[in-house]
């Protein structure tokens, strides 16, 4: 037995992500920017296709994990070494991206070829995401955002060059 519903899980992942300044919007415009040499689409069609990644069960408790070991790392409750792995983001840990390829390999190798596309050149928010690095923790978050838009963009790639997106599950 679950102690929330997904309804209730869902609100809750969309505001913690927004208490780290992450619109569904900020998601939605990478997406566009993946997607839109690719058919007609509209923004409104990516920001539905990041809903239904985030209302999805895996893809919430990525998020919700990935923001709860930043914030750890960021209060101190995390030990070292570790700590320093996270907080410096070093370059040889890689736990941040395991946990993102759950919520992406639920959309297949478009969605694996965008997250690898998106982690190594930082668009919009996640690039904000990175730059904070230093004031902030966001080792895990950053990551997982480029998860959510991969995911998103491969959810519209596969629903007929965007022109029925809800027709993907």
């Amino acid at each position: 037995m679950y102690t929330y519903d997904m309804e209730e899980l869902y609100q809750i992942t969309v505001e913690r992500l927004e208490a780290r300044g992450i619109s569904l919007r900020s998601i939605a415009e990478i997406v566009f920017e993946l997607q839109r040499d690719y058919g007609e689409i509209t923004m409104d069609q990516c920001v539905e296709q990041v809903q239904a990644v985030l209302k999805k069960r895996e893809t919430i408790h990525a998020v919700l994990t990935a923001l709860a070991i930043d914030r750890a790392t960021q209060e101190g409750h995390i030990e070292e070494p570790v700590a320093s792995m996270i907080r410096e983001d070093q370059g040889l840990y890689g736990i941040d991206e395991i946990l993102s390829l759950s919520i992406v390999n639920i959309y297949g190798s478009i969605g694996l070829t965008n997250f690898g596309f998106l982690d190594k050149e930082k668009v919009g928010i996640i690039k904000e995401l990175d730059e904070r690095k230093g004031r902030e923790v966001t080792t895990f978050i950053d990551d997982i955002v480029g998860a959510v838009a991969a995911a998103a963009a491969s959810r519209l790639a596969h629903s007929n060059d965007g022109a029925n997106p809800q027709s993907i599950q």
